[in-house]
Formats: C-alpha cells, structure tokens, sequence
C-alpha cells in the first residue's frame, strides 16, 4: 500500500488546478485519471470540441448568408471529418498542455486507472496499464464528472444511437438527426448539424424548450430553430425505438396519440448523471443524494473526515467555471498562503451562477430568472429590449433575440439578466460585474459605454424599466 498527503480522483477542472496547488505547497500527490488523457468532460468531450464545432458551424451560416452582405462566395459544402479533425487537434492540443502542467510538480504523480474505495479515505486503482494499486490519503478529492444519462427506451438495445461524445467522431453529416432532448446539449447539437445540412428534428418532453428559462426566452429560443429549420416536437415523450432501414424510428406519445420519427441517426442528449458508478462512496463512508450525486456542505466536505468532492459530481450547477470556483474554495479553505483574496473559510453560499447556451445567436445568463425574483418575493421591474433596437445588431445584421434585465424595484439593484442575442454571454458578464460591484442600475443606464458595442445596449436596455 501506497501512503500519500493527497489524492485527487479525476483531472477535470477542479481536480487538474487543485491538485498542482497542492503539489506546489509541499505535499505528495497523487492524480488517478480513469481516461487515458487528461483534462476530464470540459476538454475532452464538452465545451472544447463542441465550441470548435459551433464555431464551424457559424461560418457555415455565415457563408450561405454571404449574399446578404454583398459578398458572392458560390456554393457551401461541409467536410465533416476536416471539422472532425480540426476539433481533435484542439483537443489534443488542450490535453496535452494539462497533462504537462501535472507532470512538471516534482512531488506529483499522474496514474491512470480506475479507483474505487475501499475503506476511509484508502482506494484501490484498477491500472489502464494493467494491475491493481492500493492508495491511503491523509485527504481525498473527488472530482469524476458526470455522464451521458441514457433513457430507458424499448429497443434501445437494438439501434445505433449517439452521445455528446459519438456525435462529433461523424465522418459524415447525418441525413435526418433526432434529438432527444430540448436542454442545452440538444440545442447546441441541433443546431450546429443543422447548420451543417441535416435535417433535424429536436423532441422534447415537456412543454417547451430549456424549461429552467422564463417562458418567453423558452419561446424566443424554439422561434429561432424553427427559423433556422429544425423542427421541434413539444410535450412528446419518447417511447420506443426500431430499426428504420440504416436508422432509426423513434415512437413518442402525445396528447393526440401515438407518432413516429423516421430519421437517419439518433442523439441522446436528456441530460447528464453523476459519475459515482463503482467508486464505492458507501465503503468510505460517503453518503450520496437520492440522484447519486456526492452529498457535500458548503466548504465541498462529504459526510466522510478528510473526503471533498468538486464540480459537477456534487449535484452543484453543471458547469465549467463552477467547478473551477469549487477548486478555488478548497484552496482557500486549505491553502490560505495561496489564496488571492485572504485568509477566512470560503464557501459555495450566495455565489452567482452564470452561464451561457451556444446557440447562436447566444443565450447569457446571470441571477435570478423573472420567475424566480417573483417567487423570492422581490418587487420586480422589467427592462427588456428587441435587438431590432440594437444599433450593433442592425449593423450586422443579427437581429433575433432580446435583452431582458430584472431589478429589485425598492433597492434598484440587478437581480438577474438573460441576453438572447450575439455575443450574450459576454454581456451578461457586464451585469454579473455591476452586480457584483451592488451597483444600481442607473449606473449602468447612465455610463458611456464604447459605441457601436453590444454592451453599450445596455444604456438603453435600463431606459425601458418598467
């Protein structure tokens, strides 16, 4: 048996930074990586590759819309596995660059195998290489993700059907993509292949699309696949599937009845599942929520002495920069020589949460949603502004979408924004600083902003309060 300071379980985006912190600050390491590359859901198999397939997906918007600008380009065709490999490139290039990082720490070690614990804070690693090795931690961080959740369709078992991650090894474009699932893998897939030339069809079992949006952002987003050509199959809840030729037929039950979808490929994108699956939570006295996620309080502690656990696999929101902030919340708590803001527990409780849908145009959002800011009890006011009235949207000639900011009406303060429109996530980060700052919102109304810009909209968004 191995005896080190600290094991980390996974090289996501908490586990990767947090486990070279630990290793700059003396202690002995060692990294357990169950894929055979570094770098966890974000770069392997999320928002790297998916954001450089947007991105091909944008210029092939943009180059059949050529002609609206007054530039000839003559006819678009797609090379998908050129897109395919320029999407590999960058992430090999990611990965690569992380497990470096890892590897230059003296006192760190990378292993990579499957682990599994077996008592209180001691874990057996299943090795890639071959073997089995045995770990005990003075303190053990968990950092494994989620997965791909997977209906229980009848005849699931006998067709071809894709994930986030199969998807985007195609060679070629699908003739007819059906989606399942309106959340924001499905959209963002719908789309991109859509923009590529196939056929899609998106089929969501509620009543309208990303249902933690308000209804009008759900309704705004569901307008524009429909512009774009994607046909949207609301309140159908998938029941079966067959072979269909080489594909696929899809039954779904509706309040009118039973209907098919024929299509050429199927995408399983209803959301993702905790990654615990054999690790053994129970032997290491590790108590897990009713959805399997690691069961942790606001410091990221577990119910087991000496145990965290970070990012998506502890139920908290599912994204990115969350579980980067995760890992700066143990290394204050932990490391305070190293903390940039002070000493002092750090804590999950009251962080604002953005993130941002890659449809384009995109969807940015920070705070609280109208509903919520209703439901807290705040007396709420609406600025909301048509990017019709956008002088960088008429500009460009990118018009769908909206601002919509919610303010508290007795203290003036931005309670939470959604921005459908070009460039939406980089303005919301505008209203998540002001909010930050707890700056009302007249200061924004009444700053001069860089023109023509996209935030500089935001002038006018706040002259429409109401």
């Amino acid at each position: 048996m191995d005896r080190v300071d600290d094991l980390v379980i996974g090289t996501g985006q908490a586990g990767k930074p947090l486990a070279g912190a630990l290793a700059e600050s003396g202690r002995r390491v060692v990294v357990v990586e169950a894929h055979d590359r570094v770098g966890g859901t974000c770069v392997l198999t999320g928002c790297t590759p998916t954001k450089t397939m947007v991105a091909s997906a944008r210029v092939a918007h943009l180059a059949r819309r050529a002609a609206d600008y007054g530039v000839e380009i003559g006819d678009v065709s797609i090379d998908l596995a050129r897109i395919r490999e320029r999407k590999r490139a960058v992430v090999d290039d990611f990965s690569s660059g992380s497990r470096r990082g890892l590897e230059k720490h003296d006192t760190l070690e990378l292993v990579f195998g499957f682990a599994r614990f077996t008592g209180e804070r001691r874990v057996e690693v299943d090795l890639r290489a071959g073997g089995r090795r045995t770990l005990e931690a003075e303190r053990v961080f968990i950092n494994t993700g989620t997965r791909n959740r997977v209906l229980p369709l009848d005849g699931l078992d006998a067709v071809p059907w894709l994930d986030n991650a199969s998807i985007m090894e195609l060679d070629e474009v699908p003739e007819h993509l059906i989606v399942l699932g309106g959340g924001f893998i499905g959209l963002e897939f719908g789309q991109m292949y859509r923009r590529f030339g196939a056929e899609v069809t998106i089929v969501e079992a509620a009543g309208r699309l990303v249902g933690r949006e308000d209804p009008e952002v759900s309704e705004a987003l569901r307008e524009m696949l429909d512009d774009d050509g994607i046909t949207i199959r609301l309140d159908s809840r998938a029941a079966a599937v067959t072979r269909h030729g080489a594909g696929v037929r899809l039954t779904v039950e509706t309040e009118a009845g039973e209907a098919s979808i024929a299509g050429s490929h199927l995408l399983m994108a209803v959301g993702r599942v905790p990654a615990t699956e054999g690790l053994g939570t129970d032997a290491a006295g590790i108590e897990r929520t009713d959805r399997g996620f690691i069961r942790v309080n606001e410091r990221l502690e577990t119910t087991a002495e000496g145990v965290w656990a970070l990012g998506d696999v502890n139920g908290g929101p599912p994204f990115t920069h969350i579980a980067y902030d995760d890992f700066r919340i143990v290394q204050r708590n932990l490391l305070e020589a190293a903390a940039p803001f002070g000493s002092g527990p750090a804590t999950r409780d009251d962080r604002l949460v953005p993130y941002t849908l890659f449809t384009d145009p995109q969807l940015g959002r920070i705070g609280l949603t109208e509903t919520q800011a209703r439901e807290a009890g705040h007396a709420v006011r609406i600025a909301h502004l048509p990017m019709t009235r956008v002088a960088r949207a008429i500009e460009t000639d990118e018009t769908r979408g909206f601002m919509k900011a919610v303010v508290d009406g007795d203290t003036d303060r931005i309670l939470g924004a959604a921005i459908l429109g070009p460039e939406g996530g980089e303005v919301a980060t505008i209203l998540q600083l002001a909010m930050m700052g707890d700056l009302p919102w007249t200061r924004l109304r009444d700053t001069a902003l860089s023109h023509p810009t996209w935030g500089e909209s935001l002038n006018n968004l706040f002259t429409t309060l109401e």
